[in-house]
């Protein structure tokens, strides 16, 4: 070792190291409400940062896209296979106000429609209903063989 090197083993080290905090206690819990048309009023409850400074909960919470079970929201298992998504529009308290956002299939109820030798058509169009809404339909459909036919494949022509 050089001679006047300062080996630096009395001195602490600079900036010690911070305690770890969880960060779960920085954090608050709002329960989700859904609409009068479902059945289950309370689906469940979501996270968010608490109140500091500028950084408002509420608006944290304003437009996330939440997404459940039908069988969830109506207590009817045979409807497992639809998936609801729910935007929060308001916050009342600690009750996010949810509203309609759209609808989808499971990926196995889709794959368990679709077969060999047969056509899938597809569709969408931009509907706008009485009271103000957009709403984008998507269409999917199926070639079905006729009772006498002999042939196995069941196409559809294309247009």
């Amino acid at each position: 070792m050089a001679i006047g090197k300062n080996k630096r083993l009395t001195k602490s080290k600079k900036g010690g190291r911070k305690k770890a905090v969880d960060p779960f206690l920085k954090k608050e819990w709002y329960k989700l409400v859904a609409p009068s048309i479902f059945a289950v009023k309370e689906c469940g409850k979501t996270l968010i940062t608490k109140t500091q400074g500028t950084k408002i909960a509420s608006d944290g919470l304003k437009g996330r896209v939440v997404e459940f079970s039908l069988a969830d929201l109506q207590k009817n298992e045979a409807l497992a296979y639809r998936k609801i998504k729910l935007c929060v529009e308001d916050v009342q308290g600690f009750n996010c106000l949810m509203n309609f956002h759209g609808m989808d299939m499971t990926r196995d109820k889709l794959c368990s429609l679709i077969r060999k030798k047969q056509s899938i058509i597809e569709a969408s169009v931009d509907a706008r209903t009485t009271d103000g809404y957009i709403v984008r339909l998507f269409c999917i459909a199926f070639t079905k063989p006729q009772g006498n036919q002999i042939k196995s494949t069941c196409y559809a022509q294309s247009a």
